[in-house]
């Protein structure tokens, strides 16, 4: 149960950066879209952060100052 408490807080760590970043809304409605296709298929971390910095290299830098990679 502690990995499943842990996921969610990085997801809602990663979530709050997205929405609060100066992506754009486009950018931010893709990542949206990887991070529900991830949590559906329940993938690996080093999955998710690869999709999102594909989308942005802000993204990349967000996850880095959350200390998430």
């Amino acid at each position: 149960m502690g990995n499943k408490l842990k996921r969610e807080e990085h997801l809602q760590k990663i979530k709050d950066a997205i929405a609060n970043s100066d992506l754009s809304e486009e950018e931010k409605s893709n990542a949206w879209k990887h991070i529900e296709e991830w949590y559906a298929e329940d993938q690996a971390f080093g999955t998710l952060y690869e999709k999102l910095a594909e989308i942005s290299p802000k993204i990349e830098a967000l996850l880095e100052e959350l200390g998430l990679i």
